[in-house]
């Protein structure tokens, strides 16, 4: 029998730990949990036995990796899976997946929501700004992307896009303007909503040359991962630039800098919420599960990440 542990320090809600087991167990396979662990002993010891595991934000490292000897597959419940060891992933024969655009309409009305605390000044009662006319630039127009552009267009925003991997006529369907570069996108929008991956190519490339770009009360909005920006470069936009506002749902690790420097200028949720909706925890959490079932009885491995 296929044992198929739910590892999350970060739990999911009860009703999502349900219906996952139900799939699980409607399966034939074995249904094991393990929450709120406070020690990588704790994952080690219950990886040992599992053929499949479900995890969100939790490090699967190459020790988590090579202590599970019947691994085959691991499904990170969202869409970023930079918290798996990838490499050992390959080395073990072990299948990675995600469960991409599960998550994306809570990211993007997050990304949305705090657009609006900012422009309208985190509510402190002065007078503050409209979204509607402004243009807004989309940086990766993936699932995530394309609900901010729903939610974006209901608010007469100007949208424009980059995306290299994505063609330019799927873009216009959307009525959003697809850009040839990351420089035409920063130079023309107000706002941008980051979306692009965090990995060797990407993290730290959103420094100052590409904000110092951007037109006057410019507001940089980061839902992506906090590695993709040069925080050395945000600092001194922040300081060339005084009308340059920052949000993010993941606070930068010169957080406390921009606090003391630069009130009223910024937002950063207290912990990564993008995908914190009970809907998008339900959603991510059964696509895990029936990915795994696929996996194992239809050898489907349409979300494999480590290919």
């Amino acid at each position: 029998m296929k044992k198929v542990l739910v590892a999350t320090e970060k739990p999911f809600a009860p009703a999502a730990v349900s219906a996952i087991k139900e799939v699980v167990e409607k399966a034939g396979y074995e249904f094991a949990l393990l929450e709120k662990y406070t020690s990588k002993d704790d994952l080690l010891k219950a990886v040992e036995n599992a053929d499949a595991m479900i995890i969100r934000s939790d490090k699967a490292t190459k020790e988590v990796i090579d202590a599970a000897k019947n691994l085959g597959i691991i499904v990170r419940a969202g869409a970023g899976y930079d918290n798996i060891d990838l490499k050992a992933c390959n080395a073990n024969n072990v299948v990675a997946m995600n469960t991409p655009g599960q998550n994306s309409n809570a990211v993007a009305e997050l990304a949305i929501g705090m657009m609006v605390l900012l422009a309208r000044n985190n509510y402190n009662g002065k007078a503050g700004t409209e979204l509607r006319n402004k243009t807004l630039g989309i940086h990766a127009y993936g699932n995530v992307g394309k609900y901010v552009a729903d939610i974006a267009r209901g608010f007469g925003m100007e949208i424009m896009a980059f995306d290299p991997f994505i063609e330019k006529e799927a873009m216009i369907k959307d009525n959003v303007t697809p850009l040839d570069s990351m420089e035409d996108l920063y130079s023309k929008c107000q706002y941008i909503s980051l979306h692009i991956p965090a990995n060797e190519k990407t993290k730290k490339s959103i420094g100052y040359d590409i904000l110092s770009k951007m037109p006057k009360n410019a507001v940089l909005v980061n839902t992506a991962r906090k590695e993709v920006i040069d925080e050395e470069g945000l600092l001194k936009t922040f300081e060339e630039r005084p009308d340059f506002k920052y949000i993010s749902d993941i606070a930068p690790d010169c957080s406390a800098e921009i606090e003391n420097k630069y009130p009223g200028r910024f937002f950063f949720t207290p912990k990564k919420m993008g995908a914190q909706t009970a809907e998008a925890n339900i959603n991510a959490g059964i696509a895990s599960a029936n990915q795994i079932v696929n996996f194992f009885e239809n050898n489907d491995t349409t979300f494999q990440v480590n290919k």
